[in-house]
Formats: C-alpha cells, structure tokens, sequence
C-alpha cells in the first residue's frame, strides 16, 4: 500500500495534521477509538485552548521553538474552527475555554475536518517495523490480525508521550527518534499531583484552599487540594513541571490577603475568640487543627502580641514542604521532555536530519502550563507540519 503521508497516534495533534496534510493520508492507532485523550479531558468538556496563549506558557530546552507554530496557528484560529461547527463553549478562570456540552464535540469536528481532507482512520492498528530506504518510509501495520506494508513518503509522528499509560500511552515516539538518530530529552512527568513519603497530609484528605506555591523563581496561586497521599490541585499541578526531585517548594496559604491587619482588628473588637477559632474564618477549619501544634495556636488572640501575630503570619506565608516524589505517570497530564527541538524545524516540525520524518505534539519537547495550553501546541504543531507537507505536494 502506497500513500503520500502516514501519521503515527489518532489524538489531537495527529487528527489535526491529517486534516491538513492534503491527499493521500493514513491516520492509524492502536486505541479502540479516535481521540481518546480528548474525551476525558477537561471533566468530559475538553478544556480545548486558552485566550492567554503566549510562548510564556510553554516549557521548552529553547524557549523561541514554539513561537512559530503558535504565531501561525493561533488559538484564535481553534476557536473559529470550534464555531465554526455550532460548537457552544464557555470561558472559564484564567482563559481556559470548555465545550458546553461535550468533548466529544471537538472529536466529531475533528472527524469530519479528517474526512473532508479525505484523511483514512484505522484503529485498534499496532505498529510494527519502521524503516526508511532513502526516499521513502516503510511501516508494517497490523490490524485485525493481517499485516499490511504502507510505504509512505512522509511519516508523522504523533503518538504523545508517556502520561496516563491506561490509555495506552507509550515510549513509541522516543524509540522511533532513537531509531533515526534523533536526540531525545529525558521524559518525566508534568502536571502531577505531589506525593510525601510519610503521609503527613492524609488527615487532610480532601481539603482544598486557595495558596500561591514557589520553587526557584516560579510561582502559581490557585487552588491546593489535599490527598492521601500529598497535594494536588491546580496550583501543585503546576509547579510540579519546574519542580525537580530533592528540591523544596514554598506554600503561601494566605495569598492576597492582609491577614496581619485583620488579626490586629479582631484583637481589638473580639480578643476573647480563641486563635484557632479566628484562624478558622481564613483557613479551612481541618487545616488549622493540623497546624495547631506547630504554631502554637493557644489562647486567646488577645493573647498575642504585635511580634507573635506577624511571626504566624510569616509562616503561613513561608510553609516550606518537602516532597518525597510525583504520582508519576499514572496520573500526570502530560510528560515534559521529548524530542529535542533542536533535531526540528520550527517552521515544519520535520527532523532536519531525516527529510520526510515529522513529530509533533507531547512527543516534541515542548509542554505547556495547565489550562487548555497543551491542546493549543497539539492544534498549532499540527497544523503546521500538515500544511508543509500539504506544500510540499503542490
């Protein structure tokens, strides 16, 4: 069977490019159904792009690679396509854009962009030798038992990275960069809940408040959710992509409030309330029990002097942690590493050194922040390297 283009991972970015890549397309994926990734994210609503997209957003070895792709085909060009197909979407905090209805929606759309390109699908299809002779790539495909021989002039590569392996998630795209050379940056994963070696947080599972958390130079404030096993929520799943194993992170638990003041006053009009009690209106009631020891929260606020209520104060702001580790791939929403851009061009996602050879999405060392981030790369690297090769065919 010979075809002008074949893509490796029916998901976002793979859907996209077959949608742009012009004729003679064969999109193929071992899942038992196109976009899979897509359907669970986002609640079920897919979270498909974010209004702030900006190259800030991404974490990359060379900051300017994403630039091109993202200035090309921006999130503005996903959400005209998006309404376009009468999809209903809504803006969430901080940009995040979501399907009112489903994210099954986007995967129709996606579909139907796939079959008017004339793109072909073959799922629950395992990919089996690769090679190329020079001039063209040879890929042995199995599906429903027989094997069958593509050769194809332009082999794209989008089969994601490593994170949530029970969708089927593997390390395909870095065997084939092996295979042809190309460097590849250590995978790990991103946007992870945090784990503690001692459990120290199980009490306080389920508890969320709001913080700002820090490693280095980079912070996020948002939610903080509590789990048996460590912190979760938006907050952490964020810092988690900069924090690195052995490091500490910072947590302020009373982000954008002037706390000091507020304690000062309640001195003056209830100084009878117990500390704790008073913490309690700022802080989540569980939380505070469990730092009760270690703050010394006893006796009445007015109690305190001016020294000790700033002293408390500077350790809500500056409670350093200590994480044993990540929950690993299991549960991260991406995987940070991959392919390294310099090994690409930025203008077409093809490998510099093997004409013919393209990678994009979570494949591509190139991760975004969480909040619709990561769909927008998959959209733009898409579209770009379909529309070279789409080019090139004229």
């Amino acid at each position: 069977m010979q075809i002008n283009t074949l893509i490796l991972g029916a998901g976002a970015a793979g859907m996209m490019a077959a949608a742009h890549a012009g004729p003679g397309v064969l999109v193929v994926d071992h899942a038992k159904a196109a976009g899979e990734k897509i359907r669970i994210s986002g609640g079920g609503r897919c979270n498909f792009t974010n209004t702030g997209t900006t190259p800030a957003q991404f974490l990359c070895q060379n900051p300017h690679f994403a630039k091109s792709a993202l200035s090309r085909y921006t999130h503005w060009d996903f959400i005209s396509l998006v309404s376009e197909y009468g999809i209903a979407w809504h803006e969430k905090t901080l940009g995040q854009l979501f399907c009112d209805n489903s994210a099954k929606d986007i995967i129709a759309m996606l579909h139907a962009e796939m079959d008017k390109a004339g793109a072909q699908l073959w799922i629950k299809t395992d990919v089996g030798d690769i090679s190329h002779d020079g001039t063209r790539f040879r890929v042995t495909l199995t599906r429903d038992g027989k094997q069958t021989q593509v050769t194809a002039n332009n082999l794209i590569v989008a089969t994601g990275g490593k994170s949530i392996p029970k969708m089927g998630a593997t390390g395909l795209a870095y065997q084939i960069a092996s295979q042809f050379g190309i460097e590849v940056i250590t995978p790990r994963p991103g946007l992870v809940p945090l784990t503690f070696s001692d459990d120290k947080f199980k009490p306080l599972a389920g508890v969320a408040t709001p913080i700002r958390v820090t490693t280095g130079d980079t912070s996020f404030e948002e939610a903080m959710l509590f789990t048996h096993r460590g912190l979760s929520g938006p907050a952490v799943l964020q810092i988690s992509s900069y924090w690195q194993e052995g490091e500490r992170i910072t947590v302020n638990l009373i982000p954008g409030a002037n706390l000091l003041d507020d304690l000062k006053e309640t001195r003056r009009t209830a100084g009878r309330k117990a500390l704790s009690n008073i913490l309690s209106m700022h802080l989540p009631g569980r939380l505070v029990d469990f730092l009760k020891d270690d703050l010394n929260l006893q006796g009445n606020i007015a109690d305190q002097s001016d020294a000790q209520l700033q002293t408390l104060c500077d350790a809500l702001s500056t409670w350093p942690l200590q994480p044993a580790g990540s929950e690993g791939y299991r549960t991260a929403e991406v995987t940070l590493g991959g392919i390294n851009t310099d090994e690409l061009s930025s203008k077409t996602m093809e490998a510099k050194s093997v004409p013919g050879l393209y990678f994009i999405g979570e494949s591509v060392d190139v991760t975004g922040w969480l909040g619709g981030y990561n769909f927008q790369w998959a959209w733009s690297s898409g579209w770009v390297a379909g529309t070279a090769i789409a080019a090139k065919a004229v």
